[in-house]
């Protein structure tokens, strides 16, 4: 992986505790607002992981495979990805 190891690993760590307290936060029966709100926050983070992920996925790995002449592969992998996202 390209990304910055040290920086996405915070970023996972921070979602998985805060999925840790959403949890915690359904068990004791809290408010569905203040559940929902912490889910969007927990997504937010994974959507910024997911970002820096991909972006350096095709700074290297996409660029790499073109100059050699073979991007199609990568090319595709990334529009698949980016299928899932948009569904």
């Amino acid at each position: 992986m390209k990304a910055d190891s040290k920086n996405v690993t915070r970023l996972l760590k921070t979602a998985k505790g805060q999925l840790e307290g959403i949890l915690r936060m359904v068990e004791e029966d809290r408010y569905c607002i203040d559940i929902s709100n912490q889910i969007l926050a927990v997504q937010a983070i994974l959507n910024k992981v997911n970002h820096e992920v991909l972006s350096e996925h095709v700074r290297h790995c996409v660029h790499d495979a073109a100059v050699s002449g073979n991007g199609e592969e990568k090319v595709e992998e990334v529009l698949n990805v980016l299928d899932k996202m948009i569904r």
